[in-house]
Order: structure tokens, then sequence, then C-alpha cells
């Protein structure tokens, strides 16, 4: 109790800031393990050497972002505040004791404004590459998933607008197999849509972030949201991302994730999801990609008192469905969304004890629906309960879904500030980018 603290705050000593920062620090590792001059590559373009005011160096300013995800601060602008006092910011940004920070206005206009959302595509690419570099990225088993990230918008100021159905990569191959399936039936194919624009839907937005989507599911309360999508490897680093508004499916994103992964990394021979990616189309494009998927069984959603799905037996050999009373639904049409439509006689079910537990129709005629390409769930059915396919489902929590733990707790993923499709994209591939470097620089350093 004797003892007191002398005010040592005014005393003058000779240091410099390398023998001020720790030895084992992270930023040392990454300083290390990656070269910051081929930003310079990257940014040469968006800069003009003949006129204009000097600019700010783009590494400082890439590096300051890199800070801010990689130590999960919520904003720029405190980013900005915390490099002034901050030891081992300002040697990671080789600045002195004394050096100014750039002007947080400097900083932001270069993200915003001058950094298109190209230079963030390469950014992340080119840590990716660092890490395939160095042999630490393991990618013939991989998984696909995807987490909301709430927006800054309120959920109170909104209104009703139309939205653009996104388009599926497989739909004129659908198309064609549609209408191969009407004329095995008889049926005459499908005519062409005559509208050349692309359909739309109703759907609720904000007055605030129009990009953004109404997200609801289970027990999480209903907000405007992101969908943040990531493909992962066997050592969690982030292969592939992209971000969506939370009223996008997620299985309507699968087709650019997949077909980005296995363009750079054609190793991929397994692929873990969840059940909202198990549907006919994403099933048939691994199957025809040469690559397995390991998804879980997905019950059907059938209304409480009625019979299962399950209970409608399909007879390849007569082309028919049987119903729970042992009768015959036949074959009506295959529909333009690829389902065949098995229809029952409504004379017969009119008179059946089982009505008021198979349909509510009021023509009391029952339709059950089977996809074209229905033989291929069947078949991930099959790889769900080999050994192989548990291993590869079972990598989802240590991988993915790790990774998506940790960017919200860790690195403020659960919240943006940003407004805009194209700015919260940039900002969750830097993020991604940023977790991924972390990882290189503790297991090669």
């Amino acid at each position: 109790m004797r003892t007191r603290q002398e005010d040592k705050r005014g005393e003058i000593k000779i240091l410099d800031i390398e023998a001020l920062m720790p030895s084992q620090h992270m930023l040392r590792k990454i300083d290390k393990v990656i070269d910051w001059s081929h930003i310079y590559e990257l940014t040469e373009k968006y800069y003009c050497e003949d006129n204009g005011r000097p600019s700010a160096d783009p590494v400082v300013l890439v590096k300051m972002a890199f800070l801010q995800h990689l130590y999960g601060i919520p904003s720029l602008r405190k980013t900005v505040a915390e490099k002034e006092v901050n030891i081992a910011y300002r040697w990671f940004l080789h600045f002195n004791l004394d050096t100014s920070v750039p002007h947080f206005a400097t900083v932001s206009y270069a993200f915003a404004t001058r950094f298109p959302s190209e230079l963030f595509q390469e950014i992340f690419a080119w840590v990716l590459d660092t890490a395939v570099a160095k042999k630490l990225v393991k990618a013939d088993r991989i998984c696909i998933d995807a987490t909301h990230i709430k927006a800054n918008a309120s959920k109170k100021k909104k209104y009703k607008g139309q939205a653009a159905v996104t388009a599926r990569t497989y739909d004129d191959k659908l198309r064609e197999e549609i209408n191969a399936d009407r004329m095995a039936h008889g049926k005459k194919p499908l005519k062409p849509p005559s509208d050349p624009e692309p359909p739309t839907k109703e759907v609720t937005k904000s007055v605030t972030d129009p990009d953004s989507g109404m997200f609801h599911k289970g027990e999480h309360k209903v907000e405007f949201a992101y969908t943040g999508h990531a493909v992962c490897d066997k050592n969690g680093l982030v292969l592939e991302s992209d971000v969506s508004p939370a009223n996008v499916h997620d299985s309507t994103m699968f087709d650019e994730l997949y077909n980005n992964t296995i363009e750079k990394f054609e190793e991929v021979e397994r692929i873990g999801m969840d059940s909202a990616y198990r549907t006919p189309c994403i099933m048939k494009q691994m199957y025809d990609s040469g690559r397995l998927p390991s998804v879980p069984y997905k019950s059907p959603m059938t209304k409480k008192g009625f019979f299962k799905k399950s209970e409608y037996v399909y007879d390849e050999h007569f082309d028919c469905v049987i119903c729970p009373a042992n009768q015959m639904l036949s074959y009506s049409t295959t529909n333009r969304e690829g389902y065949r439509e098995y229809k029952s006689k409504a004379y017969i079910c009119k008179n059946c004890p089982h009505l008021s537990q198979c349909t509510e129709s009021k023509q009391h005629q029952k339709t059950v629906l089977i996809h074209i390409w229905a033989d291929y769930i069947d078949q991930a059915e099959d790889v769900r309960h080999s050994p192989e396919g548990w291993a590869t489902y079972a990598l989802r929590k240590e991988t993915v879904e790790r990774v998506f733990a940790d960017a919200k707790e860790k690195h403020s993923m659960r919240y943006t500030f940003l407004r805009g499709l194209d700015r919260v994209r940039n900002w969750v591939r830097l993020k991604f980018a940023a977790m991924n470097l972390k990882k290189i620089a503790n297991w090669a350093c």
C-alpha cells in the first residue's frame, strides 16, 4: 500500500515502434505470410498520376479495412479512431508514433466510391491464392450454407413493391426435358413465355434500404436482412461467397456459388449441405458434374390429420400413383415447373371414407406431384445413408457453421451499418478474406 506509481507520462525515452511491437503478435504473422505490395497492382487502374491532389497510399487503405474485419470493429469510423492510439495497428500500417492517420472521409470515399466491386473480389481471390500456394486448401470435400445479416433498416418503414424472379441457369435444360416428357405422354409441348420481360413477384421492401429483404424463419423475429452465402473446405477456409436479400431462397444462389467453386477447385468430390438445397434441380446438377451431395432428409410438410406423401406410392410400370385407399391416380400433365401431375377420379373419391384425410378439394380430386428429376433425390438419399455421406455432412458444423459463428461473434457480421446490396457484398467478402488471412497466418507461422 505504501508503493505509489510515479507519473512517467512525460518521461522521454529513445524507442522505435518496432521495439514496442510484441514478437508473437498476430499482425506480425500476417505481415510475414502475404506480400502487400500486390495491392498496388490491383489498384493502379483506379488512380491517375497526371493530375489531382496526392492520394492516400492504397495499401494503407486496404490494411485499414482488414484491421476492421480482423478485430471485429463495428464501423470504419471507429477503426480510424482506434488507429490513432493502437501501437500494433500503427506498426502494421508502417507508421511511426506521430504519423497522421488518413481522415475517415478519405477511407470511406475509397471503399464507397473509388474502389469497384471487382477489386473486393480480386482481394478475396488474392488471399485465397496465398492459401492455395501454401497448400492449406483441402477442397475434396466442401460445405455450402447461408446465414442472415441484419440490415440497417427499420421494419416499420416498408412498402409493397415488385421484385424480379431470379432466373435459374438450368431453366432451358428443364424446359427441354419437360417438353420431351409431355410428348412421351402424348401431350403437346409447352409454348415459350410470350412476355420477354422476366417474371416479377410482390415483396415487402424497406424504405431506407430497398435492396434488403424481409426475413422470417422459425423463432427469429421479423426484420429486414441480407443473407450471406459461403463455401468452405475441410479446413474452414472460405472458397467462395456471395450476398443476397434475405427473402431470396438459399437454393436460388446455389448455381453461381457451385459453378465458381468447381471451376477453381476441380478436385471437389463431395458437398455437404442442409435441407434447403435438397431440390431435384440441384441434385441433378451435382450428379451430372460427377460429384456427390450429402444432404439430410426433409420431411414433407403435410397438414395435420392428412395422409403423408410417403403413403402415396408411385408405380413405375403403369406410370400411376396408388393412394392409401388402393385407388389409382392417373397421369394428367407435366407443368411448367417440371412436376408430373397425377390426379384421382372425382366420382370415386367423392364416396371414399378417407376423403377428409386425403384432400380438401371442392372437386373431390386428389393431385400428387412428382418431379421429372425426382430420381436424383432418391440417389441422394442413398448417399446420405453411406459412411462417407454421414462424414461429409458432419463437416458442416466444423467448417461453414463455425465460420458463420466466428464471423458473427468475433468479426461483427451479425449486423451491418452499410446499405445497398453491392456494398454489403463487398463488406462480407473483405470479412471472409480477413478470416482466411488470419487462418493462413496462424497455420503458416
